[in-house]
Protein backbone atom coordinates (compact mmCIF):
# COMPACT_ATOMS: atom_id res chain seq x y z
CA UNK A 1 0.00 0.00 0.00
CA UNK A 2 1.44 3.63 -1.01
CA UNK A 3 1.84 5.78 2.11
CA UNK A 4 1.52 9.54 2.03
CA UNK A 5 3.20 11.99 4.14
CA UNK A 6 0.56 14.77 5.06
CA UNK A 7 2.31 17.93 6.21
CA UNK A 8 -1.03 19.13 8.42
CA UNK A 9 -1.08 15.94 10.61
CA UNK A 10 3.14 14.93 10.33
CA UNK A 11 2.01 11.54 9.86
CA UNK A 12 2.69 8.81 6.90
CA UNK A 13 -0.99 7.45 6.34
CA UNK A 14 -2.51 4.82 3.56
CA UNK A 15 -3.78 6.35 0.52
CA UNK A 16 -7.16 5.48 0.59
CA UNK A 17 -7.44 8.71 3.32
CA UNK A 18 -6.65 10.94 0.31
CA UNK A 19 -7.89 12.20 -2.97
CA UNK A 20 -6.21 13.44 -5.87
CA UNK A 21 -7.27 16.73 -6.39
CA UNK A 22 -5.57 17.32 -10.10
CA UNK A 23 -1.85 19.84 -10.88
CA UNK A 24 -0.95 22.00 -8.29
CA UNK A 25 0.37 25.96 -8.79
CA UNK A 26 -2.37 26.46 -11.99
CA UNK A 27 -2.66 30.12 -12.49
CA UNK A 28 -6.42 31.23 -13.39
CA UNK A 29 -5.93 33.57 -16.70
CA UNK A 30 -7.04 36.87 -15.42
CA UNK A 31 -10.09 38.82 -16.91
CA UNK A 32 -12.95 36.09 -17.55
CA UNK A 33 -15.24 38.07 -19.55
CA UNK A 34 -11.95 39.25 -21.97
CA UNK A 35 -10.71 35.72 -22.32
CA UNK A 36 -10.67 33.72 -25.26
CA UNK A 37 -12.40 30.44 -25.36
CA UNK A 38 -9.03 28.58 -26.81
CA UNK A 39 -7.83 29.52 -23.21
CA UNK A 40 -10.37 28.85 -21.46
CA UNK A 41 -9.82 25.23 -22.80
CA UNK A 42 -6.33 25.47 -21.95
CA UNK A 43 -6.60 26.00 -17.97
CA UNK A 44 -10.11 24.10 -17.54
CA UNK A 45 -8.91 21.26 -19.35
CA UNK A 46 -5.45 21.03 -20.61
CA UNK A 47 -2.38 19.24 -17.95
CA UNK A 48 1.48 18.94 -18.21
CA UNK A 49 1.12 15.00 -17.85
CA UNK A 50 4.68 14.97 -17.98
CA UNK A 51 6.77 11.83 -16.92
CA UNK A 52 9.38 12.33 -13.98
CA UNK A 53 8.61 14.76 -11.17
CA UNK A 54 5.69 16.19 -11.08
CA UNK A 55 3.13 18.86 -8.78
CA UNK A 56 0.24 17.86 -7.55
CA UNK A 57 -2.73 18.28 -5.40
CA UNK A 58 -4.09 16.13 -2.50
CA UNK A 59 -7.11 16.02 0.01
CA UNK A 60 -6.07 14.23 3.26
CA UNK A 61 -10.09 13.48 3.27
CA UNK A 62 -10.07 10.80 6.23
CA UNK A 63 -7.64 13.21 7.77
CA UNK A 64 -8.15 16.71 8.62
CA UNK A 65 -9.25 17.43 4.98
CA UNK A 66 -7.59 19.65 3.94
CA UNK A 67 -5.26 20.29 0.87
CA UNK A 68 -1.83 19.94 0.15
CA UNK A 69 0.63 19.83 -2.73
CA UNK A 70 3.12 17.28 -3.46
CA UNK A 71 6.04 15.64 -5.17
CA UNK A 72 5.30 12.67 -6.84
CA UNK A 73 7.59 10.23 -9.69
CA UNK A 74 4.79 9.68 -12.28
CA UNK A 75 6.94 6.39 -13.36
CA UNK A 76 6.47 4.51 -9.88
CA UNK A 77 4.12 6.63 -8.05
CA UNK A 78 6.65 7.52 -5.36
CA UNK A 79 5.69 10.70 -3.53
CA UNK A 80 8.70 13.00 -2.61
CA UNK A 81 8.08 15.92 -0.83
CA UNK A 82 4.76 17.38 0.54
CA UNK A 83 4.36 20.76 1.53
CA UNK A 84 1.59 22.87 2.68
CA UNK A 85 -1.02 25.08 0.32
CA UNK A 86 0.39 28.77 0.42
CA UNK A 87 3.94 27.72 1.37
CA UNK A 88 6.09 28.75 -1.69
CA UNK A 89 7.15 25.31 -3.33
CA UNK A 90 10.60 24.13 -2.04
CA UNK A 91 13.52 23.11 -4.06
CA UNK A 92 13.81 19.86 -4.81
CA UNK A 93 17.79 19.41 -5.55
CA UNK A 94 18.30 18.58 -1.81
CA UNK A 95 15.54 16.30 -2.12
CA UNK A 96 16.22 14.52 -5.58
CA UNK A 97 16.67 11.35 -4.13
CA UNK A 98 13.84 11.17 -2.26
CA UNK A 99 12.77 11.30 1.65
CA UNK A 100 10.29 14.30 3.15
Amino acid sequence: MLLIHCPYCGEERPELEFRHAGEAHLVRPAGDSDISDEDLAGYLFRRGNEKGVTIVRWRHVLGRGRFFNAFRVTQSDKFVRTYKVGEPRPNLVDDAEGGQ
